[in-house]
C-alpha cells in the first residue's frame, strides 16, 4: 500500500475534494484555495513517488484527469455561488477549461505516437547499429517524462488567477492566468509535433531488422544465452553474464522482454532484445551452434524450432526442488548439471530426460566463493541466516521464516560465546504470505534490537579510527560509482542522450549502448573495493540486516563462518565454501526422511522448528575438532558441484565446444543428404488421371467419403 507518507498524502488528497465542495458551497475563496493547494501538492507527491495508490485510483474511475476536472468544476461552482455567474470571468473560466481539455486529446495522441515510433522492434546493447542506421536523439526528457501530469498541472495558473479575480472582484488577473494556461498548453502540443515526422523519427522495423541481420552476419555469434521472464526474474539471466563473458566462442544474449533488458546487469556481451516472435524467427542466426536456456518458459519454442543449433537447459540454480527436474527439460538436446547429483535427480524423477543427454559442467558462478580456512581466530564468528521465500504453493517446508525464523535468530543473538548474525532474506519474502511478511519484520526487529544492545555492551569494542576511515573510503567509492553511472550531480542536461545518464529512451539506448570497456573494468574493480570497505565500515561484532542487491549473497558467504538456510540453491552454492551449515526441517519430516528427500542436506546440521540443534553448528564453527560433518561436506561438495579440477569454467567451455561440434556435424550431414537428394533422378511422372473416376460406394456425387 506504500509508505506512511504516501498513505497520509492519499488521505489528504481524498479529503481535500469534499473540502473543496464545501468551500465552494459556503462559498469561501480562502478555504477553496487552501483545499486546492492540498490536493495539488498531495497529487504531485504521489505521482513523483510512483505510488501504487495513484494507480489504484484510476481503477475506480478516479484517475488523474477526473481529479483535475472535478477541481475545475468545483471552481465554476464557487464562482456561481459568489454571484459571478454573469461576469466575464465566469464565462472565461468555462471557455478556458473547455479549451484546456480540448488540448488533452492531441497532446495524448502525440505523446503516444512519439513513444510508439521510438519503440524499437529490436533493442540492443553492445551492438553497433549506429554505423548502419540513423537513430535520432530522443525528445527532451521534460516533454515526455510524466507528460500527462505535466499537461494537466498547467491549469494551476488559470485556477490561481481565477481565485485571485474572485477575491479582488477584478477579471484582469484571472484572464492573465487563463491566457498563460491556454498559451503554454498550445505551446506544449506544438513542441511535440516535430518529433512525429521527418528526421526525428527512427527507421521503420524493416530497416532496423536489416541492420541487426547485417551486424549478426559480421559478428557471427556462435553461442546464445536465451531468456524470457518477468522483471523479478532478471537475476536468472544476470547470474550467467560473467560466464558468457568468459566463453571461448563468440557469445550473444537474446532477451524477449524489454523489462528484462532494462534490468540486466552491465556486461560486455552483445545483447539483443526481440519482443516479437516473428521478428526473432526471422533473425539470421545461422552461425549459432549452441543455445543455452536459463528458464523453462513458453517463449523458448521460438528458438527451439531452429534445427541448426543444439539446445541446452542450464537453469538458474541447482537444488532438490521439483523445478530442477521439470519434464519440459526433455525438449532440449542436452541438460547440463553442476555435478553427479543433478544426473541422479533426473534418473530418480523419471521425467523423460535420458542419462546420455546429461552433462556435468560444474557451476562457473561459484568461482567467487572462497573456501573454508578453519575456525576464526581472534574474532567473533559470523553466522549467516539466509532463508528462502514462502513460494506459491503454501507448503510449510518452503521457508523457515514463519515457523522457525524467530527461534533461530533468538538463539543466535543470545549465543554464548557470542556470534555475529547476518540476516539476508530472499527478495520475494512476504510477497505471497502475510504470515511470512510479518515474521520477516519481527526478525528484522530482533536483529536490530540485538545490534543496539551490543553498542552499550562493554564486551564489544571497535576501532573508531578504522571505522571512520572505512566509511570515508566507502563514500569515496560510492561517489565515483555514481559518477560512472551518470548520477554524480543529479542534474542531467534535460535531454536524454543515452550515454550513461539513464535518461535516454529505448532508441537512444540502442544507438549508444556500446559498453565502455575501461569504464566497465573500473566499475568491477570499484565494486570489489566497495565490498571490502563495506565490511570494514562497521564493527566485526555488529549484527546486520542485509537487503537489496549489495552486498551480494556470495560476499556474505565469504565473510561468514557458517550458514543457516532452507532447501534452495543457496544451500548448494554455500557447499562450495566447505563451511558448516544448517538447514531447517520446517515441514517436520524427520532427520532421516529429510536427508533422504534432499541431497544438499546430507552434510548439514538439521534443525527442528525450535532450532534446539543450533548448538551443534556453533560448536563446529568454534572448534574444527568438534566438526563431525567436515568429511561429509567434502564428499557432498564433489557430488553436488563436481570436481575442483578442471575448473568449472573450463568444463563449461569444453561442453560448449563439444556440442558445437555435434551441431556442425549434424548440419554438414544434413547438407550432404539434401545435395544427394537433388542429384537423384526425378521420379517418373504418374499416369494421367483417368477421365472417369470411380465414385465410392454409398456416395451419389463423390463428396461423402466417410461411409
Amino acid at each position: 500500500m506504500g509508505s506512511a507518507a504516501e498513505l497520509a498524502a492519499a488521505a489528504l488528497m481524498m479529503l481535500g475534494f469534499p473540502a473543496l465542495m464545501l468551500a465552494a458551497l459556503v462559498p469561501s475563496v480562502p478555504a477553496f484555495a487552501a483545499a486546492a493547494a492540498v490536493t495539488y501538492l498531495a497529487d504531485h507527491y504521489l505521482h513523483r513517488k510512483g505510488s501504487y495508490l495513484v494507480n489504484r485510483l484510476s481503477k475506480v474511475r478516479a484517475g488523474l484527469s477526473i481529479r483535475f476536472l472535478i477541481r475545475q468544476l468545483l471552481l465554476i461552482l464557487l464562482l456561481a455561488r459568489l454571484g459571478l455567474a454573469d461576469d466575464l470571468i465566469y464565462y472565461g473560466a468555462i471557455a478556458c477549461f473547455i479549451a484546456f481539455y480540448g488540448l488533452q486529446a492531441p497532446h495524448g495522441a502525440l505523446v503516444t505516437l512519439i513513444r510508439n515510433r521510438r519503440r524499437m522492434p529490436v533493442a540492443t546493447r553492445n551492438v553497433d547499429l549506429a554505423s548502419r542506421i540513423r537513430i535520432p536523439d530522443a525528445p527532451p526528457r521534460r516533454l515526455l517524462h510524466r507528460s500527462a501530469e505535466k499537461m494537466l498541472h498547467l491549469d494551476l495558473v488559470a485556477v490561481a488567477g481565477i481565485l485571485v479575480s474572485a477575491s479582488l472582484e477584478s477579471a484582469v488577473v484571472g484572464f492573465i492566468g487563463i491566457g498563460i494556461t491556454v498559451g503554454v498548453g498550445c505551446s506544449y502540443v506544438l513542441a511535440l509535433v516535430p518529433y512525429v515526422r521527418g528526421a526525428k523519427i527512427p527507421p521503420n522495423a524493416e530497416k532496423v531488422l536489416a541492420a541487426v541481420d547485417d551486424w549478426l552476419a559480421e559478428y557471427r555469434p556462435e553461442t546464445v544465452l536465451y531468456f524470457s521472464g518477468s522483471k523479478d526474474s532478471a537475476y536468472q539471466v544476470n547470474m550467467w553474464l560473467e560466464t558468457m563473458e568468459q566463453l571461448d566462442s563468440k557469445p550473444l544474449i537474446i532477451l524477449r522482454e524489454r523489462v528484462i533488458l532494462n534490468n540486466i546487469a552491465p556486461t560486455t556481451v552483445p545483447v539483443i532484445c526481440v519482443p516479437g516472435g516473428v521478428h526473432l524467427m526471422n533473425l539470421d542466426l545461422s552461425n549459432v551452434r549452441v543455445a543455452l536456456y536459463a528458464a523453462n518458459v513458453g517463449k523458448n519454442i521460438h528458438l527451439l524450432r531452429v534445427p541448426t543449433m543444439k539446445h541446452v537447459f542450464i537453469g538458474h540454480g541447482d537444488s532438490d526442488k521439483l523445478a530442477s527436474v521439470n519434464p519440459y527439460s526433455k525438449v532440449y538436446d542436452e541438460v547440463w548439471t553442476a555435478g553427479r547429483a543433478g544426473r541422479d535427480r533426473y534418473a530418480i524423477a523419471d521425467v523423460g530426460v535420458r542419462d546420455a543427454d546429461i552433462v556435468e559442467v560444474g557451476r562457473p558462478q561459484l568461482a567467487p566463493i572462497q573456501g573454508f580456512s578453519g575456525a576464526p581466530e581472534g574474532r567473533i564468528p559470523t553466522v549467516l541466516y539466509a532463508p528462502t521465500w514462502e513460494g506459491w504453493d503454501g507448503n510449510p517446508g518452503n521457508t523457515s521464516i514463519v515457523l522457525a525464523g524467530e527461534s533461530i535468530v533468538k538463539k543466535l543473538v543470545s549465543a554464548d560465546p557470542p556470534v555475529r548474525v547476518l540476516y539476508k532474506p530472499h527478495p520475494f519474502t512476504g510477497t505471497v504470505s502475510k504470515e511470512a511478511g510479518a515474521a520477516h519484520r519481527r526478525i528484522i526487529a530482533l536483529v536490530e534490537q540485538a545490534a543496539a544492545e551490543r553498542v552499550t555492551d562493554p564486551r564489544f569494542t571497535a576501532d573508531s579510527a578504522a571505522l571512520t576511515a572505512a566509511k570515508a573510503e566507502l563514500a569515496r567509492i560510492e561517489t565515483r560509482l555514481a559518477e560512472l553511472s551518470g548520477k554524480g550531480n543529479g542534474k542531467g542536461n534535460g535531454k536524454g542522450n543515452g550515454k550513461g545518464n539513464g535518461k535516454g529512451d529505448e532508441a537512444e539506448a540502442t544507438r549508444d549502448g556500446l559498453v565502455d570497456i575501461a569504464k566497465h573494468e573500473e566499475v568491477a574493480r570499484l565494486r570489489a573495493e566497495w565490498n571490502t570497505a563495506y565490511w570494514r565500515s562497521f564493527p566485526g561484532h555488529e549484527h546486520r540486516v542485509i537487503t537489496g542487491a549489495e552486498p551480494r549473497l556470495y560476499d556474505c558467504f565469504n565473510v561468514s563462518d557458517a550458514m543457516v538456510s532452507d532447501i534452495s540453491s543457496v544451500v548448494s552454492d554455500f557447499i562450495a565454501s566447505g563451511k558448516p551449515y544448517a538447514v531447517t526441517d520446517s515441514a517436520e519430516l524427520g532427520v532421516e526422511e529429510f536427508k533422504r528427500a534432499n541431497t544438499a542436506v546430507r552434510a548439514a546440521t538439521i534443525l527442528s522448528n525450535s532450532a534446539a540443534e543450533l548448538g551443534e553448528l556453533l560448536d563446529a564453527v568454534r572448534d574444527p575438532a568438534a566438526d563431525a560433518l567436515a568429511e561429509d561436506r567434502v564428499e557432498l561438495k564433489r557430488y553436488l558441484l563436481g570436481p575442483d579440477e578442471p575448473t568449472s569454467i573450463d568444463q563449461f567451455n569444453t561442453a560448449v565446444a563439444n556440442l558445437a561440434i555435434k551441431a556442425e556435424t549434424r548440419n554438414v550431414g544434413q547438407g550432404s543428404r539434401v545435395s544427394a537428394g537433388a542429384d537423384m533422378d526425378p521420379e517418373p511422372e504418374p499416369d494421367p488421371v483417368p477421365a472417369t473416376v470411380p465414385v465410392p460406394r454409398g456416395s451419389a456425387d463423390g463428396d461423402d467419403l466417410t461411409a
